[in-house]
């Protein structure tokens, strides 16, 4: 069968990522750009601890006015590339815990990569499919995926308790299932954070994981001693310095906490940024690429 160049390019995107994750040296770029002028290019504040703390600038009337042709419902088309909408797809999973409502983006098996994100209260996996809210944050989200032949989950979770930590952790032992030996990130926003935190403390999902992400999430002084803990898992955080929700100072003092340890974890700080800035603005790609490479 004669391939065309696409399938070649594809092909040695998806080789030269399998390659880099296996290979996991710090500081290496697993994930191919998209649209990085576009969302890569902060104005770094303060930088400290060898440039994992950075205070990153931030201004409601740049960053939401001058970013959405209606600010906060939908972003300039110049963000978001909707081709990737082709890969996408809303099923209901039969795992052990339960039926789970999922969008997925990218395919089911033999992924290089699987990010899953939890959204907070009131939200379903609706919000992190959304390519024109949050400023195209998420539509960048899904093309890193798919780029880069990963998949991109975002479940509908009814719960931030011990059940939703459950069905959540049935959802990472399926993907690591269709994608054996490939890595996972669990990335979770405000309320989510308490799945991200339930998760850390059981040995067997930890097993399966690469990473957390925690955006605007609440702090978890038990986090120390926990099963991810003792694993060492990467932990990458992101608040804003003016969430009235969770307090951006006690994530700071867990931030420093783990770090003086010398535990691997970054911390990025939105100046000014409140409790929905981080899914608005975290870089994804900064993100994935240290998380897969961490360790």
């Amino acid at each position: 069968m004669q391939m065309s160049t696409a399938h070649f390019r594809k092909a040695a995107v998806l080789c030269g990522l399998l390659g880099a994750l296996a290979a996991g040296p710090a500081g290496a770029e697993a994930l191919q750009p998209f649209k990085d002028a576009l969302f890569s290019q902060p104005i770094v504040l303060e930088s400290r601890d060898g440039g994992d703390f950075e205070v990153v600038d931030y201004q409601e009337l740049r960053d939401i006015n001058g970013r959405d042709q209606i600010p906060e419902r939908r972003v300039k088309s110049k963000y978001v590339d909707l081709g990737v909408k082709r890969q996408q797809v809303n099923e209901t999973l039969q795992l052990p815990s339960g039926n789970l409502e999922v969008a997925r983006v990218g395919p089911a098996d033999a992924a290089a990569f699987t990010v899953i994100f939890i959204h907070g209260r009131g939200g379903d996996r609706r919000l992190g499919i959304n390519d024109f809210s949050f400023g195209g944050n998420f539509n960048r989200l899904k093309n890193l995926a798919v780029e880069n032949g990963g998949v991109y989950y975002a479940p509908s979770v009814t719960s931030f308790d011990a059940a939703g930590v459950t069905a959540i952790s049935a959802l990472i032992a399926h993907a690591a299932a269709r994608s054996p030996g490939r890595p996972v990130v669990l990335a979770c926003a405000s309320m989510g954070s308490f799945i991200c935190w339930g998760a850390a403390r059981d040995t067997a999902t930890v097993s399966h994981l690469a990473g957390l992400a925690i955006l605007g999430g609440a702090t978890d002084p038990s986090f120390i001693g926990s099963a991810a803990h003792k694993a060492k898992l990467p932990v990458f955080f992101t608040h804003g310095s003016r969430d009235s929700v969770y307090a951006p100072a006690d994530q700071i003092d867990l931030y420093d906490r783990l770090h003086k340890a010398g535990y691997p974890t970054r911390f990025t700080l939105f100046e000014t940024g409140s409790h929905g800035t981080p899914v608005r603005m975290s870089d994804w790609r900064s993100i994935l690429n240290w998380l897969l490479t961490a360790r």
